[in-house]
Order: C-alpha cells, then sequence, then structure tokens
C-alpha cells in the first residue's frame, strides 16, 4: 500500500477508537475463568457484537465430551472469513479463556473501567485486546474499499489456558481452518518469532495415613513430598547456567505452582499432590527433560520406605521455532512497528508459551504480535488490576491494519 493508504487507515482507526474501546469493554465484562472453563458464553456474546459489524460468524461447538475430558465445561470456538480475491489466506488467533482474577483488585475484575487512560479488568491485556485490535485492523481495511487480494480469517478460540489443544488445535484438526500466515496474540512492543516450550506435572506422593500422636504407624507422605520439592527447586541453580540463543530468551525454569495433600492438623498426610510447570527454551528437547525431571523425583524419594510415586504429564506444549516462510510477516510487522511507535523494533523471543506453535507445527508460517506493554510484568497479567494502556492498543491497530493492507495488497 502507499504511505497515503497507510495514513488514511490510521485515519480510520482514529476516528473509530471509541467505538474499539467499547468492544473491549463489553468483551471483558463476560468472565472467560479458565477453570472452569465455562466459555461458550463469551463466544456467543462475542458473535453477536461481531454480527453488528457486519461481520459472518462461524461457531464451532467443541463436543462436550471431549471438553469434559480437558476438566473444562465448555469451549465454542469462533471464525470469521473475510474474502477479497484470489490470494494467500492471513489467520489471525486470540484466546479469550484466562486465569480467575484472584486477590488485590483495586477496580472491578469484569467492569472494563477506563482510569487515567488504561482499561482494567482480566484479559484485558492478555488477549480480549486483541480481539479489538484484529478486529478493528479488519474493518479499517475494508473502509479503504481498495483492490485487495486474498482473506482475512479471525479465530478466537476459548483453550489457551490448558494448552490451546481444543482451541486453535481442534480447528486444525478438524480442517476448519489451514490459513498460509499466521499472526497470534502478543505484545505491541514485541515481534515474536520464537518462545518456550512448557511441561507440566502432576506428581502425587503416596504414603500411609496415621494419628499424629503415634506417627511411627504412619507413612508421612508430606517429608517425601518436600525431599522431593527440594531436588526441584535445586534444578533451578542448574537451569540458570544454561542460556539461550534467542533474544528476550534467558534460561529454563521450575515452578511448583500447586500443592495439596493432608486430612486433618492431627493427621499424618498419606497423600501429597505437587504440579509443576517446567517452562524449556526453544533449545532443549521435551523428552529429554521430562525423563531427568522422573528421574529427579525418583532419586528423592529412593531412600523413603513405604513411599510411592506417580508422576503424570498433564501439558506438553513445544516452543516456538521460527518457519522460512514468516519473512513476510516480520518484515511488514517490524517496519509499520517502528515507524507507529516511534522506535525500532526488531524480531524477539518470549519465555511464554503460546497457541502459535500447533500452527507452526502444521507447517504454517506464524508470529505473535498484537496490544500490550513492553512485558507482561507492566500489563499485570494474571495478577491484580490486569490493564491495557488505550493508547498501545490505538497504535498496535494501526501497525496491524498496515501490515495486512500490505500483506493483501
Amino acid at each position: 500500500m502507499t504511505p497515503e493508504q497507510h495514513h488514511a487507515l490510521d485515519t480510520w482507526v482514529d476516528a473509530h477508537f471509541d467505538d474499539e474501546v467499547r468492544f473491549l469493554q463489553q468483551l471483558v465484562q463476560v468472565p472467560t475463568d479458565t477453570p472452569p472453563g465455562n466459555n461458550a458464553p463469551h463466544a456467543v456474546r462475542t458473535a453477536e457484537l461481531l454480527r453488528e459489524f457486519g461481520f459472518e460468524v462461524e461457531q464451532h461447538v467443541v463436543p462436550a465430551e471431549q471438553v469434559q475430558a480437558a476438566g473444562l465445561q465448555s469451549i465454542t470456538n469462533l471464525v470469521v472469513r473475510r474474502a477479497y480475491g484470489p490470494g494467500r489466506t492471513v489467520g489471525l488467533n486470540a484466546h479469550g479463556d484466562v486465569v480467575p482474577p484472584g486477590e488485590g483488585w483495586t477496580q472491578h475484575p469484569y467492569g472494563g473501567a477506563v482510569v487515567d487512560g488504561k482499561l482494567y479488568g482480566r484479559a484485558a491485556a492478555v488477549s480480549k485486546c486483541d480481539f479489538a485490535s484484529f478486529t478493528f485492523a479488519t474493518r479499517a481495511i475494508e473502509s479503504l474499499r481498495a483492490q485487495l487480494k486474498g482473506k482475512v480469517e479471525l479465530y478466537f478460540t476459548y483453550d489457551e489456558e490448558f494448552g490451546g489443544e481444543l482451541g486453535p488445535g481442534w480447528l486444525l484438526q478438524q480442517g476448519i481452518v489451514k490459513p498460509d500466515l499466521l499472526i497470534a496474540a502478543g505484545f505491541s512492543y514485541q515481534v515474536v518469532t520464537g518462545h518456550n516450550g512448557c511441561l507440566q506435572m502432576e506428581v502425587t506422593v503416596h504414603g500411609k495415613m496415621g494419628h499424629a500422636a503415634v506417627p511411627h504407624t504412619a507413612v508421612d507422605a508430606l517429608q517425601a513430598a518436600t525431599r522431593i520439592l527440594n531436588a526441584l527447586y535445586h534444578q533451578n541453580t542448574l537451569y540458570q547456567q544454561v542460556t539461550s540463543q534467542v533474544k528476550g530468551i534467558i534460561h529454563p525454569y521450575l515452578n511448583v505452582g500447586l500443592i495439596q495433600g493432608g486430612t486433618n492438623t492431627n493427621v499424618v498426610p498419606g497423600k501429597v499432590v505437587l504440579k509443576l510447570d517446567r517452562r524449556m527454551i526453544p533449545e532443549e528437547n521435551p523428552a529429554e527433560v521430562e525423563a531427568t525431571l522422573r528421574r529427579v523425583i525418583a532419586d528423592a524419594v529412593a531412600q523413603s520406605p513405604g513411599i510411592t510415586v506417580e508422576v503424570k504429564r498433564i501439558l506438553l506444549a513445544h516452543a516456538l521455532k521460527p518457519l522460512a516462510g514468516n519473512q513476510p510477516l516480520v518484515q511488514v510487522l517490524c517496519q509499520h512497528a517502528s515507524a507507529v511507535f516511534g522506535e525500532a523494533i526488531e524480531a524477539s523471543g518470549t519465555p511464554l508459551y503460546t497457541d502459535a506453535r500447533l500452527f507452526c507445527e502444521q507447517g504454517i508460517p506464524a508470529v505473535l504480535y498484537g496490544c500490550g506493554p513492553r512485558t507482561v510484568l507492566e500489563s499485570n497479567a494474571k495478577r491484580a488490576d490486569e490493564h491495557i494502556e488505550l493508547e498501545d492498543l490505538r497504535r498496535a491497530t494501526k501497525v496491524l491494519a498496515r501490515a495486512l493492507g500490505d500483506l493483501l495488497s
């Protein structure tokens, strides 16, 4: 597109920005806490709002038995297809599910309040804001009534927090979507071409429950679990000695995010469950990482009579590694992000893991770009008072509109 057309896109985004903010507020006001993962109501509401813009919306209901087997309640994935002529299909994918709000909020987590130029709410930054930027960037390019080639497809899915297999993974498996290029939800100050993988495991430690007055009649599962915890946390000191060559990614890390166990204060615990999250840098082999963790766990309790341990993998998300065909995406996004933000924006990696990997695993070049601050920390994502800077939303929408315009010209 010409510089004049890019300016026209910017002007359209500015003129309709209040509408974009209201759209995002309405998305935030419908909770999508995952767990429990009853996210079909949000998809229904989103489809209603998209139809008001003249978009036809496909609602793809994931079978209940698959959803329940994954520990969720309902998933309806949305697909919007906008065809302009022969040419490649550019898909844009964002997820609507999010972790529960937790404590410590000064704003209502589902209020969508705008305070001092920031819109507050759970999923405001990750990643309902990308529903808004993707939608309004698409509307912007259509407003030019220019000769475009190809298609834009929007994929709004609801399973990222549980790995994405019933979101984009399911749409790809069913043959419902297969774009030529994919832009996934990300941060407006980054064009991400690589990210960490993630291995999540459940470790169940079995001992023998008994009365605390006669502890010799029991086998303390918590003491054994403590040995496992110490061994696992020691791994983090070793991981710090491993450095990734991907810009933006530092080293592997292990986190124990959930511990459950025991019966009562006066009862020796007979069972303890640990859930752990192991972030893998792109250079690591997931099979080797899992084998090492299983060995560390087994060795930690090898000298603990009466203790047995079950280890179950609950998630394996592979790292995102750049595919050669992603250059058109990287080029236009870096070019326009640098121009709109007034600073050099380059391709980099992120320690997160995302749904984008599922597209790359199918041979579809993908990058991450969307709304948000420079870092996860600045957005308060997964913390109290999650928010999006409205100026970042505005600028990211302009970048996406310009990039789509160039990709389809």
